[in-house]
């Protein structure tokens, strides 16, 4: 067994419009090739894992920040909210008027007004990345299979993620759901623009642990590549950890190597130059 390559998917893998550098393609498929494998270790939940991912050549995932793992189709750890959490969790959204969107393997499901509110949202999370047109953005652009309308209390869910009024709305969440993961997205601190909910005591570290540990590998073997806080786990985890250029200043001063950015050919010059690609391409 060579290398055993994990790859954040927004940022690192995929530019912040949701494109897929060809470059990238070519350094997925040029590890492989040299004896390496490759798995994405996202947030995001296999309903979100678009065919064109898969069809790049990926070995497995791990998702939802470390909730669900699989490796060649093969479901090697999934630890789920349980109902219980999901309705409570739902309940509490519902009464502080805040939208969200819950996040399983078997889909994504909106709050009812979820579509109109969190557009500015993400319109400034994509202005934030500088983006050009983030104000032509659209939800469907960001989330193509969402699903509106769909029952909101579930027993399969990875994640909850919702909408921020203010900060003070993420510190009275996590103080209600003790029991459960609580984090925020799209800025650090007052900027953030989401909240989230998750299985609690999951990262990506557990979850790439859990993964060795299946393989029988070793963490020595290990390299992680990642733009975001939420990354900075798994980063200090592996042998290597590797930041993207266009990551956030906290994860490229801890990271051992900084990549250029992900629209610049960043993660197939980095793979280029840990010699992680096929030496016969």
């Amino acid at each position: 067994m060579g290398k055993i390559i994990f790859l954040d998917v927004d940022g690192t893998l995929v530019d912040y419009e949701n494109r897929i550098p060809e470059s990238a393609v070519r350094a997925v498929r040029e590890a492989r090739a040299a004896g390496h494998r490759v798995y994405i270790c996202t947030g995001r939940s296999r309903a979100e894992v678009y065919p064109e991912l898969w069809e790049i050549g990926l070995d497995g995932m791990i998702g939802g920040n470390g909730s669900y793992v699989e490796d060649h189709g093969h479901v090697v750890m999934h630890q789920l909210i349980t109902a219980d959490q999901c309705r409570r969790a739902v309940d509490w959204l519902h009464s502080r008027g805040l939208e969200f969107y819950l996040e399983s393997n078997s889909g994504l499901f909106a709050s009812e007004h979820f579509a109109e509110k969190s557009l500015p949202a993400l319109r400034e999370y994509s202005r934030r990345k500088g983006k050009p047109h983030s104000d032509l953005l659209t939800v469907t652009d960001v989330f193509p299979d969402m699903i509106f309308g769909g029952n909101l209390y579930r027993d399969d869910l990875n994640k909850i993620s919702y909408l921020l009024n203010s900060y003070q709305d993420f510190l009275d969440t996590r103080e209600q759901f003790p029991d459960l993961e609580n984090g925020t997205w799209g800025g650090a601190g007052a900027t953030a623009l989401f909240g989230d909910l998750g299985v609690a005591g999951i990262n990506k570290a557990n979850a790439i642990s859990s993964l060795l540990a299946y393989l029988g590998a070793h963490i020595s073997d290990t390299i992680a590549f990642g733009d975001a806080a939420v990354d900075i786990p798994m980063l200090e985890f592996c042998a290597v950890g590797v930041a993207m250029g266009n990551g956030s200043q906290e994860i490229r001063d801890m990271a051992d190597l900084v990549a250029g950015d992900v629209e610049e050919d960043g993660l197939y010059l980095a793979f280029e130059k840990l010699g992680l690609l096929n030496p016969d391409r």
